[in-house]
């Protein structure tokens, strides 16, 4: 009998670190982390996100989650990918991250986002889970840099790629509606990733993912 994993080998990919477990949701578990997101991701009086997945009421924001999700999944070529992945503690989960990447055999540059829960704010989950997947990243498939683009009144993220080595890469400007938005665009090569510290990972299930990602 076939499996799921046979036939979507990023389902049996998983990273670990010292507190998290990062991998694709199964269906019951994404409607875990929609509800979570329904629930709120940010304090209701930010805007931290170009795209306003966040706005409307929670069974809007799940929605999206769910969405999205199916999106990324069912538009992944090996020239166009977006690996979102469930992060769980203690076998619950508590949000998302994703890394993206278009031409990367070519390119070997990603970029990523994420979101936690409101009540796992401020515990370093952010910083361990964007950690995860700047390891596959860099030490797995052969990136080179990775970019993020982050508003300047984001303090969180903006602490989080810089403790992680990202480094300034000029600004970026986008409309938000009729909002022009201005972004630190923030870039880290592989040589500061090299140098800098950052949690233990461990990555399983990967080789049979490679040609998914155009490797």
């Amino acid at each position: 009998m076939s499996r799921l994993i046979d036939i979507w080998p990023p389902f049996g990919l998983i990273l670990g670190t010292p507190r998290l477990e990062l991998r694709l949701p199964r269906d019951e578990e994404l409607a875990e982390l929609a509800h979570i997101a329904g629930l709120g991701v940010h304090p209701p009086e930010e805007r931290p996100f170009l795209t306003p997945w966040t706005e409307g009421t929670p069974i809007d924001r799940a929605r999206r989650v769910l969405a999205g999700q199916w999106h990324d999944l069912s538009a992944w070529t090996p020239t166009a990918w977006t690996l979102a992945l469930g992060v769980f503690h203690e076998a619950q989960p508590i949000g998302m991250v994703a890394l993206t990447a278009r031409d990367f055999a070519v390119v070997r540059q990603v970029t990523t986002w994420s979101w936690l829960g409101l009540a796992h704010h401020r515990k370093g989950y952010g910083t361990e889970a964007r950690a995860a997947l700047l390891a596959l990243a860099f030490d797995h498939l052969g990136a080179e840099s990775a970019r993020t683009d982050v508003f300047q009144d984001n303090h969180a993220s903006q602490g989080v790629s810089r403790k992680l080595g990202y480094e300034p890469d000029g600004i970026s400007i986008d409309a938000r509606g009729t909002e022009a938005l201005v972004s630190d665009r923030l870039r880290l090569t592989r040589a500061t990733w090299e140098r800098t510290d950052h949690p233990p990972v461990t990555v399983g299930g990967l080789d049979p993912c490679l040609p998914l990602f155009g490797l």
